[in-house]
C-alpha cells in the first residue's frame, strides 16, 4: 500500500512538475510535452482502439459528449453507417430481403411435401 499519493521508491514527490519533467525526458520525448498533450494522445488512441466512448469519457475524467465531439471520428465506427449506405449495404434491407428470402423457401418446402 502507498502512504503517499504521488511516491517514486516510497518516498513522497515534493514536485510534480521535477517529476513529470524527468519522465518526459526519460521517455525522450522531443517538443513541449504537458500533460495535456498526454491526455489528448491517450483521447485519440482509445477511440482508434474502437474504446465505447462511455468507458473512455470515464478513464480521462471528460463527458461522453466531449469524448465524442472532441475525438468521436477517431473511432472506427465513425461514419460506419453512412459508408455501408453508400456502399449499398443497408443492414435494414437486407435482413428484410434475408426474411422474404426465408418465408419464400419454408413455404415452397412446404408445399413440395
Amino acid at each position: 500500500m502507498n502512504d503517499y499519493f504521488v511516491e517514486w521508491n516510497g518516498k513522497p514527490v515534493c514536485s510534480i512538475k521535477v517529476g513529470y519533467k524527468r519522465a518526459i525526458a526519460l521517455a525522450g520525448l522531443l517538443g513541449k510535452i504537458t500533460p495535456h498533450t498526454l491526455r489528448h494522445t491517450a483521447a485519440t488512441w482509445l477511440m482508434q482502439k474502437g474504446v465505447p466512448v462511455w468507458e473512455a469519457a470515464g478513464f480521462l475524467g471528460m463527458s461522453p459528449a466531449m469524448v465524442e465531439q472532441t475525438y468521436g471520428h477517431h473511432h472506427p465506427a465513425h461514419m460506419r453507417g453512412a459508408v455501408e449506405a453508400i456502399a449499398g449495404k443497408d443492414r435494414r434491407q437486407s435482413l428484410a430481403i434475408s426474411l422474404v428470402n426465408t418465408t419464400v423457401a419454408s413455404k415452397n418446402s412446404a408445399r413440395s411435401k
